[in-house]
């Protein structure tokens, strides 16, 4: 019973977890006027993506006549706007092969307003560049975006006059420098009219579309777009972690302009399809419509909600904000933050209890608990990235723009592998870590650490994570005597890591806090019907437990290892000790059968990465780097 309990429960969670990441359907031309319609709007990508349309081609006027256009025939009365190139975007055209003369070393935006009925009223502003990499017809990047913002403003057309204006910019050289949307924001007379901002992105082909950026203090921004996105086909994905992550990365969309500029507004991509990211395989034909539809569909509601508002969001509090699998979002103050993890104390205390006077566990168990939780993330930082360089260098290190484009395709790869290698270590865990002694882990440890700083470079982090993780397997006394040791520990080690958060980043502190207090609700549950664990009945909190939380930490996986998972695998580790905060009380008895698993896990893990070199083998080395 309680491997059908423990591989039932993971399997109904993986199955959730994997339909939540799937895109709506494309929407025909028969859907409402007043609807968006992906296959309505693939009609403009098909012109857009045809072929690559870079700065100073002959494509790129072609689109920019085309998108003249287009606009004019929605009422958008274009308008072109000028301004010279910076010296980082002539020195990155002149490295892709192009020549800024050509351009005049210009950047030229594509500005149209569709007005409404207060002029006086701030606008809303949508913006996509319609500029392509060098070798890349842009169909995604970000044909996708400005097709979707013309069958946007069809949509609102259609539903009525607003008091509001719209005003649409498509930039040009954001694959430069982001320079059209610099020379908006310092010269247009409009960008002092500009309330709120909706900017479109992707960085793949496909996918479910991530809002993924705020401007600051976005409390009131949130609670606009959590009312409006609920109308989106496919619900919204958005989680106030990747504010965190997106402001500690180098890179930057025309958003960043607005935002610095202290204007509310949104920020959409999808990154699904590696692949295809700056690729000649960026085709019309390639492209994920489900994505167009998802990413069209909340950017429409947003900007309708937006125009019709009685007051646009103005910069104020921060607030923490989460989707559960695309069908609600959670919102709530960074204070509450503090709240949640005093009643995760109080449950965690209380199953304590019920467990001491059921099955005498002690302090000291608990606190093994907590070592064995620092186990698998250090374990789990070594072997993640012990396997990950068995795909290729990290992207940081790629020596040419042709091999950083290569692993992108190898990611898929990479992601099923380190993900098996996670799966490696918390079968490990599960198992015991006698079940496979010492010597043998230790050899795993040294051979993955090995393996990270000789194909991957230096890292300390590994290096620390190789240490930690060697010292515990050795130590023997530090592995917990009883379930109930394993499992509140776990939950006591993500308190502290939620504590920590909660002081340091309380947007990202949810990652911590929502798991945390959900497993010391399903272990004050089980503690009360039947602290023992023993029967069916009292492992059924769980049980929910896995399923609830267990779907939204696995799709949750799969958005990070796109976002970072390249040059960071080791984030899944701690994804693994929050998934195995449920897991632990199901774990079946056969030590031996669960050790087997793990051996097996971690060398498909290993052929797997390895197999990515063959499918998506490396080009020649080139002078050029990564762009």
């Amino acid at each position: 019973m309680r491997w059908a309990l423990f591989l039932g429960s993971l399997a109904v969670a993986l199955l959730i977890g994997v339909w939540a990441l799937q895109v709506p359907g494309a929407r025909g031309t028969d859907t409402p006027a007043a609807d968006f319609s992906a296959v309505r709007a693939m009609a403009d990508v098909g012109a857009i993506g045809a072929r690559p349309h870079p700065v100073g081609s002959a494509d790129h006027a072609r689109v920019q006549s085309w998108l003249f256009g287009r606009m004019a025939a929605l009422g958008l009365n274009p308008a072109l706007q000028a301004g010279v190139l910076s010296p980082e975007a002539i020195e990155r055209l002149r490295r892709w092969g192009g020549d800024p003369a050509s351009a005049g070393n210009m950047a030229v935006n594509i500005v149209g307003v569709l007005p409404g009925r207060d002029p006086s009223a701030p606008a809303v502003l949508m913006m996509a560049h319609y500029d392509s990499a060098w070798n890349s017809p842009g169909a995604a990047d970000d044909g996708a975006g400005v097709a979707a913002i013309l069958e946007a403003v069809r949509a609102i057309k259609a539903r009525g006059p607003a008091d509001r204006s719209l005003i649409v910019v498509f930039t040009d050289s954001e694959e430069l420098n982001l320079d059209g949307a610099r020379i908006f924001f310092s010269e247009h007379p409009l960008r002092d009219r500009i309330g709120a901002v909706v900017n479109l992105e992707a960085r793949g082909g496909g996918g479910r579309a991530f809002m993924f950026e705020t401007g600051r203090g976005n409390a009131e921004t949130i609670d606009l777009f959590s009312r409006a996105a609920r109308r989106a086909d496919g619900g919204a994905s958005s989680s106030s972690l990747s504010i965190f992550v997106y402001e500690n990365m180098p890179n930057g969309t025309d958003f960043t302009i607005s935002r610095n500029r202290g204007i509310a507004g949104v920020n959409f991509a999808f990154v699904g399809r590696p692949s295809q990211y700056h690729s000649p395989t960026a085709t019309p034909d390639n492209l994920d419509q489900g994505a167009v539809q998802h990413i069209g569909s909340q950017a429409l509601e947003a900007t309708d909600a937006l125009l019709r508002a009685d007051a646009l969001p103005i910069t104020g509090r921060n607030v923490v904000y989460g989707d559960y699998l695309g069908l609600f979002t959670i919102v709530h103050s960074l204070d509450l933050g503090w709240t949640l993890l005093a009643l995760t104390a109080v449950l965690g205390a209380f199953s304590a209890w019920g467990a001491r006077h059921a099955t005498g566990l002690t302090a000291t168990d608990v606190g093994r608990g907590m070592l064995s939780g620092l186990w698998v993330v250090a374990m789990g930082i070594v072997v993640a990235h012990g396997v990950r360089v068995l795909a290729g260098p990290m992207l940081s290190r790629a020596e040419s723009a042709d091999v950083y484009y290569t692993l992108l395709r190898r990611l898929p790869w990479m992601e099923a592998g380190t993900g098996l290698a996670m799966a490696a270590v918390a079968l490990a865990l599960l198992a015991g870590r006698q079940a496979f002694g010492p010597k043998l882990l230790a050899g795993v440890i040294i051979v993955a650490v090995a393996a990270a700083q000789t194909l991957g470079g230096f890292d300390p982090v590994v290096l620390g994570a190789g240490v930690v993780a060697l010292g515990l397997t050795v130590w023997s006394q530090s592995a917990p005597r009883t379930v109930w040791g394993g499992w509140l520990g776990l939950i006591a080690l993500i308190f502290v890591f939620g504590l920590m958060a909660q002081a340091a980043a309380p947007e990202a502190a949810l990652i911590f806090i929502w798991p945390g207090l959900l497993a010391a609700i399903a272990a004050a549950a089980c503690a009360f019907i039947g602290a023992r664990l023993e029967s069916p009945r009292s492992l059924i909190p769980a049980v929910v437990a896995t399923v609830v939380g267990g779907a939204w930490i696995l799709n949750l996986s799969h958005q990070v290892f796109l976002g970072v998972g390249m040059d960071l695998p080791g984030v899944l580790a701690l994804m693994t000790v929050l998934v195995l905060l449920f897991l632990v009380p199901l774990a079946p008895r056969s030590k031996g059968t669960l050790a087997a698993a793990a051996a097996a896990c971690l060398i498909l893990a290993c052929g797997l990465s390895l197999t990515a070199r063959f499918a998506e083998p490396a080009p020649p080395p080139a002078a050029d780097g990564p762009t």
